[in-house]
């Protein structure tokens, strides 16, 4: 991860703040720079422009998220050629439960963030995404077709991204879930206990065949 100066960890922490709070798309330079009590040109000056201020962002989350990964996977395979399908859904909770604990808002905005990345006018952040992380993801992804039930690469194309989305629902809405959890239940997990919880019903999803014809189960 690059070393930022101050003013320019400054504005990242200020612009993290409002991508949490408002969204990516909805924040503008103005609102940045005041949270941040910088002018325009202190932006322009660290990263040319908003795009690369995303950037900045995103590099800021997804560099740990990586470096936990791969240093879980150095672990097992040091004993290992093979990880079960369940330790590796665990790893990734592990990721995201390290980026939770950056700051109160990181993985929110980690969440906005990958949101964000499938909107079709995102090109640049989701070229920026395959250049500096996809290679990086590579073997956790290999290992996890390697244990997920036989498919074509179709359908796990679609298993992944099934997984994917449960678990930016889940986190995106988190608040809000804790807010009906306690209406209904009086219970208020803490996001470990979410993660934990997320790791059997990801695992099954993986492990499910897939089923030959349409609709077979109605």
């Amino acid at each position: 991860m690059k070393r930022r100066s101050d003013t320019a960890l400054k504005i990242i922490l200020a612009a993290e703040a409002l991508f949490a709070e408002q969204g990516f798309t909805e924040t503008t330079m103005r609102q940045i720079t005041a949270a941040a009590d910088v002018n325009l040109a202190a932006v322009n000056y660290h990263f040319r422009s908003k795009q690369g201020l995303v950037n900045a962002v995103c590099e800021r989350l997804m560099e740990p998220l990586c470096q936990e990964i791969e240093s879980a996977l150095d672990d097992r395979l040091a004993s290992s050629n093979r990880i079960d399908l369940g330790d590796l859904i665990e790893i990734l909770m592990r990721a995201l439960l390290n980026i939770s604990q950056i700051n109160t808002h990181s993985l929110a905005v980690f969440m906005r963030m990958l949101e964000l990345a499938y909107m079709k006018n995102q090109e640049e952040l989701r070229e920026f995404f395959k250049m500096e992380y996809s290679h990086r993801l590579d073997a956790f992804l290999r290992y996890l077709r390697m244990d997920s039930a036989p498919m074509e690469d179709s359908e796990f194309f679609w298993r992944l991204h099934f997984m994917l989305g449960s678990v930016v629902f889940t986190l995106s809405n988190y608040h809000m879930l804790l807010t009906l959890e306690k209406e209904s239940l009086k219970n208020n997990a803490e996001i470990e206990r979410v993660l934990h919880r997320l790791v059997p019903v990801l695992t099954a999803g993986m492990q499910a065949r897939p089923e030959t014809e349409l609709f077979s189960r109605i």
